[in-house]
């Protein structure tokens, strides 16, 4: 079924001119294999990238029909949601699904992948840590043939197969929006410049303020961790600056939740005083005080199109696919100084 072969246990025999059994003992570290034998098969392993099934003999020799996601916040409304597209595309496939959260760490994330090609997995779908800079994990899974599809956050274009957003689309109608509306000193409160996701959004609301002929403050942009008290904390300052924002649009859930509790914090009005839209599609957004102007991933969605391009993989497609789901604008109250919702 699938188009790809990990390194086996006879491969390492056969280049060591060995028997498979004297692989697999030396391999488990058995006394009956010598020292110089041993240490000549854990380093052919290691070169071949070859990784032991825990499984059973059973599973071993036949697909495991089971997939790998890795997200760096299951905590979130937005990754859980797309887990669940996930899994319910996988489920109508006939697959399983183990997913494991990044933790948004770089050495988690990498451990992660490591664990899910111990496990015999039959494909990865992944979404990048926000401290990732370093590719070389998923360069191992495209050397070894492993179908991998990347979401939202993206790598290695050349090699794997995605499913993003129209995030700068998105940025730049809702800097509209907010422009419309009166508002002048936009702030964009991101995370990482090094994220494709971050520079797309951002990109969207420069460019809105370029069409309208709005200087560019430098101040108003801050890209920096995806943290709520590091988001906070710089909203915070930019209001207690003697030119405040007079609007802001904030990266993520995690992010918009830190802007809307700093512009309260300070005693200002959303959106009298500072205007907000968030992209989060998290449904308590239409509870709060005002109720959220948001920018919407459509997460189900992506998660289905992700696996259903990883299936694909899987059946012998080996096409690169790039697709883009479109976000949707939801304005309510906390954006529009002078338009009802």
């Amino acid at each position: 079924m699938t188009n790809f072969r990990r390194p086996s246990l006879k491969d390492i025999a056969q280049r060591l001119n060995v028997s498979i059994a004297t692989v697999s003992r030396a391999l488990r570290g058995s006394p009956e294999i010598g020292p110089e034998m041993t240490s000549k098969v854990k380093a052919l392993a290691e070169e071949m990238n070859y990784h032991p099934n825990p499984f059973a003999r059973s599973l071993r020799e036949r697909a495991s029909r089971v997939i790998g996601v890795v997200v760096p916040n299951i905590a979130t409304h937005y990754y859980a949601t797309v887990l669940e597209g996930i899994e319910d595309a996988a489920t109508k496939a006939g697959y399983s699904v183990i997913s494991a959260n990044s933790h948004e760490n770089h050495e988690l994330e990498k451990k992660v992948i490591d664990n899910f090609l111990t496990m015999h997995v039959e494909g990865i779908i992944a979404c990048l840590a926000q401290d990732s800079q370093d590719y070389t994990h998923f360069q191992k899974i495209h050397e070894l043939g492993v179908p991998l599809v990347f979401f939202a956050r993206t790598c290695l274009p050349e090699l794997f197969s995605s499913v993003t957003a129209d995030g700068d689309v998105a940025a730049q109608k809702a800097t509209q929006h907010l422009i419309d509306t009166g508002s002048r000193r936009i702030a964009f409160i991101g995370g990482p410049n090094h994220l494709d996701m971050v520079r797309r959004r951002k990109h969207g609301y420069l460019e809105a303020l370029r069409e309208s002929h709005i200087p560019i403050d430098r101040e108003l942009v801050a890209c920096n961790k995806i943290d709520y008290d590091v988001a906070r904390e710089k909203v915070v300052e930019m209001i207690r600056s003697d030119h405040r924002p007079d609007a802001v649009i904030a990266f993520n859930d995690i992010i918009t939740y830190a802007c809307f509790d700093a512009i309260k914090s300070e005693g200002l009005l959303i959106p009298d005083d500072v205007a907000l839209i968030g992209f989060t599609d998290a449904e308590y957004s239409r509870f709060t005080t005002p109720r959220l102007s948001v920018i919407k991933d459509q997460a189900h969605k992506t998660g289905e199109r992700a696996c259903e391009l990883l299936m694909g993989h899987l059946n012998g497609d080996t096409k690169l696919h790039h697709e883009v789901v479109p976000m949707i604008l939801e304005i309510r109250e906390s954006s529009s100084k002078h338009t009802g919702d």
